[in-house]
């Protein structure tokens, strides 16, 4: 089902923050006339929500047309409900995008606006849950969404046996691959990694200057250097025994050694991240995935042939076809010289 211009200003509108663990949304107010008066959108939790700072700049909205991405809240949480300063305003009709899937919302907004007598129209389109994949993610299985992507070659292989990989892909790809990162909330790699390639996981585009994911380190046995450049973005560690850490913040989390993925993934929600992109090397890829955490998956694959029995993407032993998941590609495209193809799981 389409949606009507305002409605997609509203989604314009809420793609420009990044609230987790709020919702993205954004609202705009349509007066009696058809004159857009006010709109708004929500850049973070403890802030006014879109529909209250639309409301606010239309300043009169009686009789107006409230155009929202996502259904208003009911509950009191750090702001009070929505839908009592729409009904207060004297809104007449309200269009939202699609219902909230979070238990303290589903429909009870809704219910609300129509018990106070004002018309509800209910869009249901795709295109509003496509705003935040990983809030409605979230909300419906209780852990963030997670993205696993990796590069490797068109026989397979991340990198060569002496772990070199740069590049497999070309420029057009890496580009690409930092545009993803510009739209997840935390970026997770393991301790390996970041002895390895002293990664500092920050978007690095030109004139990029929207927020940074923060970066994540899944820490195990293995020791995490003092010196790395990671440490000045001051991530998030995440470890089954307390530890020193140069800078950032540790998250204890069950694990016999290394951290449990689903554990891990829960941890990271609490404080606020709904949306990851694992880039961490094979054996850190094969745990999460193998413990059914990936919702998604990127994979780069390069314009290059290795030749030979490099390192996998995931490591451990692929013994049979039918240990092998199905998934859904849902996009394959050409980027430079390399292809990206896009699939699901079904997590």
């Amino acid at each position: 089902m389409g949606s009507s211009p305002p409605l997609e200003r509203a989604y314009q509108l809420a793609l420009q923050h990044h609230p987790h663990p709020n919702p993205r949304v954004g609202a705009v107010v349509v007066s009696a006339t058809g004159e857009v008066v006010g709109e708004g959108a929500h850049e973070g939790p403890g802030l006014p929500h879109a529909e209250i700072v639309a409301l606010d700049a239309a300043r009169s909205a009686r009789g107006s047309t409230l155009y929202v991405s996502l259904e208003p809240c009911a509950h009191h949480g750090r702001t009070p409900p929505c839908v009592d300063r729409i009904i207060a305003e004297g809104v007449s009709r309200v269009v939202v995008g699609t219902m909230d899937p979070d238990r303290q919302v589903a429909g009870a907004g809704l219910e609300r606006l129509r018990e106070a007598g004002i018309d509800v129209e209910v869009m249901s389109d795709p295109g509003a849950r496509a705003l935040d994949p990983g809030y409605f993610h979230h909300r419906e299985t209780g852990i963030p969404l997670v993205i696993l992507k990796y590069a490797m070659t068109l026989d397979g292989s991340a990198a060569a046996t002496d772990r070199s990989s740069q590049w497999v892909t070309g420029e057009e790809a890496r580009i690409d691959a930092q545009v993803l990162r510009s739209e997840v909330d935390g970026v997770v790699v393991g301790a390996g990694t970041v002895v390895t390639d002293d990664p500092r996981l920050d978007v690095r585009l030109a004139g990029y200057e929207g927020p940074q994911p923060r970066p994540v380190i899944i820490a195990g046995n293995s020791p995490l250097p003092n010196r790395a450049r990671i440490w000045e973005r001051r991530p998030l560690v995440v470890s089954t025994r307390e530890r020193p850490i140069p800078a950032g913040d540790l998250l204890l989390v069950d694990g016999e050694g290394h951290p449990d993925p689903r554990a891990a993934c829960a941890a990271l929600s609490e404080v606020g991240l709904l949306y990851l992109l694992l880039e961490g090397g094979p054996r850190l890829a094969a745990s999460w995935w193998h413990t059914g955490v990936i919702g998604r998956g990127v994979i780069y694959i390069g314009s290059r042939v290795g030749g030979g029995g490099g390192i996998p993407p995931l490591a451990g032993v692929f013994r049979t076809i039918d240990d092998a998941t199905e998934v859904v590609v849902t996009g394959a495209r050409q980027v430079g010289s390399d292809i990206r193809v896009d699939f699901e799981t079904g997590v």
